[in-house]
């Protein structure tokens, strides 16, 4: 099934009353999988009061105490934002991003990632998604419930999985969040390493890099060729100067 595979994520929800309602707005639109980053009160009566029949959603859902947890084995993480940000993310409208996540779903684990209800997510939890979603609202008065939310790009996920316009590509599939995460830790170390970045002044070159390379939508095989490039310009980095002048 074309939605098995997408988890909805909220992160460090306030209100246990929006879990159950965010519950209520996936279920009514055929996703089941819920996973809770940190929230402040859960299980909890009020979640279960305002689920109104989803209440196995909460059952079975997944607490995790970290982002990463929550996205852990997804081929591609979509962070959802009201807020404009210094450096510019890969955006997309509900519309589009709803068809992009089931085009995803055919090849692996998505993930569609909700912040707090006061302050959304934060850069850092930005830096771990492929995409930034935003609901286009009124502009004038764009505060939108995180139920609310959920329920609409839950709504523009099941339009787009009505369709039969999705097939197989047949590409090599997205590296997974996994492979992504592993490839800039790597990346670091080596630019640490070559003197390239200051790891005590690092300003936003690692960010500007995650943005790059998440336009190219790296798939595994490419991953792997960065990695030995990584690799082998980390062995030569350890190879002294008057070695490398013979």
């Amino acid at each position: 099934m074309k939605l098995a595979k997408v988890r909805i994520v909220l992160v460090e929800t306030t209100h246990p009353g929006n879990i159950g309602a965010a519950a209520r707005a996936m279920r009514t639109m055929g996703l089941h999988r819920l996973y809770l980053v940190n929230p402040r009160r859960f299980p909890c009566a009020e979640a279960t009061a305002m689920a109104s029949g989803a209440d196995e959603l909460l059952v079975q859902a997944k607490v995790c105490t970290s982002l990463a947890q929550a996205i852990a084995g997804c081929q591609k993480v979509f962070g959802l934002s009201a807020r404009s940000r210094n450096i510019s993310w890969p955006v997309l409208n509900t519309r589009a991003s709803g068809a992009l996540v089931v085009q995803e779903a055919l090849k692996g684990e998505v993930a569609i990632v909700f912040g707090r209800e006061n302050s959304g997510l934060s850069n850092f939890e930005l830096d771990h998604c492929n995409y930034w979603v935003h609901i286009p609202s009124n502009p004038t008065y764009s505060s939108l419930n995180l139920a609310a939310a959920v329920q609409v790009m839950a709504y523009e996920i099941r339009m787009a999985s009505m369709t039969d316009d999705f097939r197989h590509s047949g590409e090599s599939s997205s590296a997974s969040i996994d492979e992504i995460e592993g490839f800039f830790s790597h990346l670091e170390q080596t630019l640490i390493k070559i003197d390239f970045l200051n790891s005590s002044n690092p300003k936003f070159l690692m960010r500007r890099l995650r943005r790059l390379f998440f336009r190219a939508h790296l798939n595994t095989p490419e991953i792997n060729i960065l990695r030995g490039i990584l690799t082998a310009a980390q062995k030569k980095a350890q190879i002294p100067e008057a070695m490398m002048k013979k």
